[in-house]
């Protein structure tokens, strides 16, 4: 399968190495990792760059990174990932970002998000696509809605789950559910 992705105004493609400083630069950002348990270290942020790089070797899907031609190279990651955790709706594939501030308010992830959700559904075929973030994160739900996903109640009746890699009582466990299905999506286009 093609590992590059096109949109009107982006280019989604697998990491390369040369994007580890600005990969770093997000993840240590205190304003992106906001609503995440803390920022990371240029270690933990490359060996992340590396768990990316090999989930996308492992099933031909993954993060992408996010470039906005003639402007910036690297802005971000957006894309599909199956997570490594255990909860009731698991296994799954889950769609997510993280660009940076820079980025924000131009609907940049919106519009990665749109091109990962029609990967997953039309070269992927997944039935279904997850997304979830802690209640406090506005943008990210705002996201989440624009691209079609809605609250999954199938779980809990608030929509609502602990997740499992955080410990009990951290203020960030609880998370919103959001999912949308191929049927969904297809019947949005």
């Amino acid at each position: 399968m093609d590992s590059t992705l096109l949109t009107q105004r982006l280019l989604l493609r697998p990491l390369r190495e040369e994007d580890r400083d600005d990969f770093f630069a997000i993840n240590s950002d205190p304003l992106v990792c906001e609503h995440l348990p803390g920022t990371l270290s240029r270690a933990e942020s490359d060996a992340l760059m590396d768990r990316i790089c090999a989930h996308f070797v492992e099933h031909g899907f993954g993060l992408w990174a996010v470039e906005i031609p003639g402007e910036r190279s690297f802005v971000g990651c957006v894309g599909l990932v199956r997570p490594t955790w255990t909860a009731a709706f698991t296994p799954c594939v889950e769609i997510g970002w993280r660009l940076a501030p820079a980025t924000w308010g131009r609907g940049i992830a919106t519009e990665a998000a749109r091109a990962a959700l029609a990967y997953g559904f039309t070269k992927l075929c997944l039935d279904e696509i997850y997304a979830c973030t802690v209640p406090a994160n506005v943008r990210s739900l705002r996201v989440m809605q624009r691209i079609g996903l809605r609250p999954d109640f199938r779980y809990s009746t608030d929509g609502t789950f602990e997740h499992p890699r955080l410990p009990e009582g951290h203020p960030l466990r609880r998370h919103v559910l959001y999912v949308t299905t191929q049927a969904a999506w297809t019947n949005s286009l």
